[in-house]
């Protein structure tokens, strides 16, 4: 067995453009339905940050690597959530 195959559960598969597309539709959906509020700007610190920090970051892109969007703006919105579990996101 390669050392690739023996680190393989420790690599995670992003989701498919469709499944990116679903995921940003629903959470744009639903910060829509909440009236478009927006996080203080220490919250939306301190979320960049804990994403910063999280492994499934994809940097060079700025996306999440668990649900693909686009963290500039899922960390803005209200209702957003972190999908790591558990939530690296404070509440």
């Amino acid at each position: 067995m390669s050392t690739e195959d023996e680190n393989e559960h420790l690599y995670h598969k992003e989701p498919s453009f469709f499944q990116m597309v679903k995921n940003f539709t629903k959470a744009a959906g639903d910060h829509v339905a909440n009236g478009m509020k927006l996080v203080t700007t220490a919250i939306y610190t301190d979320r960049l940050d804990a994403c910063n920090a999280c492994p499934h970051l994809q940097k060079e892109r700025k996306r999440c690597g668990l649900c693909g969007c686009m963290l500039e703006h899922k960390a803005k919105w209200e209702t957003s959530e972190c999908p790591d579990q558990p939530s690296r996101w404070k509440k």
